[in-house]
């Protein structure tokens, strides 16, 4: 188990999951009409994926930059998310 923390391969693990969850919400939405709207589940997915990409670059102990390039894209991708939901 330690070798997963040590190496990020939990969060290529978790990332995978957040990628079949998104998959069964937007078919579900795209048969049905019903559920959570495509944009707005895929800018909070996305804003929560590059966090765990950045806890990635932290376990790995890559380059600080790295790190700080994917916590920018996740400030990014909240800001969007928080401005679809304000407008509705």
């Amino acid at each position: 188990m330690t070798a997963l923390f040590s190496n990020g391969r939990i969060v290529d693990f978790i990332l995978a999951l957040v990628i079949v969850e998104a998959a069964v919400l937007l078919t579900y939405k795209f048969m049905t009409g019903r559920g959570v709207p495509a944009a707005g589940l895929l800018t909070n997915l996305l804003a929560g994926s590059f966090l765990l990409l950045a806890l990635r670059s932290a376990l790995t102990e890559s380059h600080w930059t790295g790190t700080a390039a994917w916590l920018a894209a996740a400030l990014v991708a909240h800001v969007a998310d928080l401005f679809q939901r304000w407008r509705r």
